[in-house]
């Protein structure tokens, strides 16, 4: 039977994160970012989400890459266009 040593290795290992920005258009107050939050927020892998009205600006924090296209799904899905990464 195992002892559980690979798990200890494995809790000691830094996940790496992947961070993305992306530009999004139609965003003008805080409800306009707290919407786009909750549906990148929903995207699996993803960790945490940073939303800037005045700036257009979208962080992505994910265990990978995200998928873009799941991404601008979810952008819309909130109402707003995403129109790439930044």
């Amino acid at each position: 039977m195992m002892t559980g040593e690979s798990n200890r290795h494995h809790r000691n290992e830094a996940c790496p994160m992947s961070t993305t920005t992306y530009k999004v258009s139609g965003m003008t107050c805080g409800h306009c970012e707290g919407a786009v939050r909750a549906e990148i927020g929903a995207l699996p892998g993803v960790t945490e989400v940073t939303a800037a009205a005045g700036t257009g600006l979208v962080t992505v924090t994910a265990e990978a890459p995200p998928d873009d296209d799941a991404v601008r799904a979810a952008v819309d899905e909130a109402g707003y266009e995403l129109i790439g990464r930044a």
